[in-house]
């Protein structure tokens, strides 16, 4: 079989074939390249020299990615090769050192070739930025790619590669999967643990997480991923589960708080292929909703404050600048209230009657990929930059694990269902997503971009 052939395989494909020396290393790597040249989604950027690469892949190192081309996030940090997070601060900048999460791929064997696009610090769910543009959609594009890891999810489903890392604060793994028929899995907080800096208690918001075009490939990476770390509570390896029956809650629009575009529910819904039984919004959404922008404020302005000046803002994205005055402004007692918010509705999951809880991916279908973001979903204002992703909310603020299964198209453009599990029931998760994605098998649409 061809490189180009190959190309088309899933990542466990590809892995056996070349461990059973059927397929080369270098001619997967340079048809990986072939078609990123040809590819105008803007997917991948900050690409290493073709030298390089084919050297590299030439002798990869063992183990269980053993050759296998990857681009990372151009949010984590990669050793020799430029990482800008979207910023034109950084627009040169080249670390000298990996990623824990980066480090962990090379380990595995996994060649990385660059970086995938996403926004200025991965802020707000359409991927694009000063520095390298804008990544477009694989089945329109005219239509975002989603974010933040919105070049990752264009990179998977154009098949320049076959698994991409992504990371997810508010719905970064999983809007992008839906937008792009693939999955994405933002895994329990803690199972991937961060880098180590600042308090990885206090701001237990974001994770890194796999994204890829099937269940099985999708675990493969996430048992890559996940590591124990001393320091970070919940981490440990991956451990995959025995598929079992599971109770289902259907919330579509959570009772009608969260503004749906015409023919997602129908399509989530129907992609649960029966299992599921509607249920009543078991927490207030304006509740979640507090909760989740003050802690996410003042999680970002934490973040940002070693590099904030006058200067640095003045060339910032105005979703950047609001998050950081609007972090800075807090008041003790609303961070408080914040925290006591996500506890009860930490607790409130916990005592559900069901294993869990299903709502769509996003709100919309991919919008025009010239707008900053949509302002109106169904005829309901949008109030803020990220009031259009709130279906996301109650997986991210209690550090749930939530995975995104696609469920088909509507008018030539694809949506996914989200599924939110118990904490540390990612094997669960991704057994039901093997479950529904096998059941649907005779109805997927396969990508021609």
């Amino acid at each position: 079989m061809t490189g180009d052939e190959a190309a088309d395989r899933s990542a466990l494909w590809q892995l056996t074939a070349m461990r059973t020396a059927r397929l080369d290393a270098r001619d997967l790597m340079d048809a990986t390249l072939a078609r990123i040249a040809v590819s105008d989604l803007n997917a991948i950027v900050s690409l290493r020299e073709r030298d390089a690469l084919l050297a590299e892949a030439a002798s990869p190192r063992p183990g269980p990615l053993s050759g296998l081309p990857m681009a990372v996030k151009d949010l984590a940090d990669t050793a020799g090769i430029r990482t800008t997070y979207g910023h034109p601060a950084f627009a040169d900048h080249v670390p000298e050192a990996d990623a824990p999460m980066v480090a962990r791929l090379r380990a595995a064997g996994a060649i990385v070739i660059g970086k995938t696009n996403t926004p200025e610090f991965g802020l707000g769910s359409h991927s694009y930025n000063p520095v390298h543009g804008t990544t477009l959609n694989p089945f329109d594009r005219t239509r975002s790619a989603g974010g933040s890891s919105g070049g990752a999810g264009a990179a998977l489903a154009a098949r320049l590669v076959s698994l991409a890392d992504g990371s997810d604060m508010m719905g970064s793994l999983r809007n992008p999967a839906a937008w792009n028929d693939v999955f994405g899995m933002r895994p329990s907080w803690g199972l991937v643990p961060p880098a180590p800096q600042g308090d990885p208690v206090l701001h237990a918001l974001s994770t890194d997480g796999p994204m890829a075009r099937d269940p099985d490939d999708l675990e493969l990476l996430l048992s890559v991923m996940a590591a124990p770390d001393p320091l970070v509570p919940g981490s440990g390896p991956y451990r995959p589960a025995a598929p079992r029956p599971l109770r289902i809650g259907w919330l579509g629009d959570w009772g009608g708080a969260y503004a749906m575009e015409q023919g997602v529910l129908a399509l989530c819904e129907a992609g649960l292929d029966g299992l599921a039984e509607p249920m009543a919004p078991p927490f207030p959404a304006e509740a979640l909703w507090e909760a989740w922008t003050t802690l996410r404020s003042f999680a970002i302005a934490q973040k940002m404050r070693p590099l904030w000046t006058d200067a640095f803002a003045a060339a910032s994205k105005p979703a950047l600048v609001w998050e950081v005055e609007r972090g800075r402004a807090l008041t003790l007692d609303a961070v408080a209230r914040a925290s006591s918010i996500r506890a009860d509705w930490t607790r409130a999951m916990a005592a559900l009657p069901v294993d869990v809880i299903a709502l769509p991916s996003a709100q919309c279908f991919a919008f025009e990929a010239t707008l900053d973001w949509p302002k109106r979903i169904a005829g309901r204002e949008m109030d803020t930059y990220h009031r259009w992703m709130e279906v996301v909310v109650p997986a991210s603020l209690a550090g749930l694990p939530a995975i995104s299964v696609p469920v088909g198209f509507h008018d030539g453009l694809p949506m996914g269902v989200q599924l939110i599990g118990r904490r540390g029931a990612d094997g669960d998760l991704i057994a039901l997503a093997r479950r529904l994605w096998r059941a649907a098998a005779g109805e997927r649409r396969i990508s021609g971009a």
